[in-house]
């Protein structure tokens, strides 16, 4: 083997060297396009990654809105079945109170001509009873006959007042009681002093507590009492206006059955 001088391996070696060097550059352009595209790649999957987390965060919201609305539509069908419910309950008592009003107009119909049969009936026995506070009582049968006269007031609110006088009229049988009023005593009418006792007796003074009588429910006449008489009525008229403390009082009663 021939033996190759120093400067020949000397230029051999930077030969080798320069094409090297020379095929090192050429490598560094690949890669540096290389090193290009994946940072284009990168970019471009991130602008992909955030326009997919884009989207899915749209599609989240939409989601939860679409389940809002079927919870919303869910209760609003509820919400209208109660409704529904309630219209139909209500359809049901208008049909019930238009047969109440029905059978109220045939309640009126019956009830008003009861009322003045009522009415009448309580006019004739005022005249034909004792007659206490008969200017009062007469008034008061004046007054319910205009009242069902007048248009303002209701027929429940006469058939009220008619009821109201019946009881009155029934009290009177129960309370002790003295007023004041004229007395008619045939030929002549003077203002005296009364009390019942129910309607058991019915006596009156005078103001001067000089004279007394007794109603004779019978006769429909007064019949005057002698003096000893005079004291116990006055008594009874003062304890009646709670002017005096309830004690026995004596006073004329008609027997049973005497005429």
């Amino acid at each position: 083997m021939s033996k190759v001088s120093k400067k020949s391996l000397i230029a051999t070696a930077m030969v080798g060297a320069l094409a090297l060097a020379g095929s090192n550059i050429a490598a560094a352009d690949p890669l540096t396009d290389l090193q290009k595209a994946e940072a284009k790649i990168f970019k471009q999957s991130a602008k992909s990654q955030a326009k997919i987390n884009s989207i899915y965060e749209q599609t989240q919201d939409l989601l939860a809105e679409y389940r809002n609305a079927v919870d919303e539509g869910d209760v609003l069908r509820g919400y209208n079945d109660h409704v529904q419910r309630m219209v139909d309950d209500q359809q049901v008592n208008l049909v019930s109170l238009q047969r109440q009003i029905d059978s109220i107009d045939e309640f009126k119909q019956g009830v008003v001509p009861l009322m003045y049969k009522m009415i009448d009936s309580l006019d004739k026995f005022i005249e034909l009873d004792v007659p206490m506070n008969l200017e009062r009582r007469k008034d008061r049968i004046a007054n319910l006959r205009d009242i069902m006269d007048d248009s303002n007031v209701t027929t429940s609110e006469q058939f009220r007042l008619v009821l109201e006088a019946y009881e009155i009229e029934a009290g009177y049988g129960t309370i002790f009681d003295a007023y004041q009023g004229e007395i008619d005593l045939g030929g002549r009418t003077l203002t005296a002093d009364f009390v019942h006792m129910g309607r058991v007796a019915l006596v009156a003074q005078s103001l001067d507590a000089k004279n007394s009588w007794l109603w004779n429910n019978q006769t429909r006449a007064w019949e005057e009492l002698g003096d000893e008489y005079l004291k116990p009525i006055t008594d009874a008229i003062r304890m009646a206006r709670k002017q005096l403390p309830m004690d026995l009082a004596k006073l004329p009663v008609f027997a049973a059955g005497a005429k």
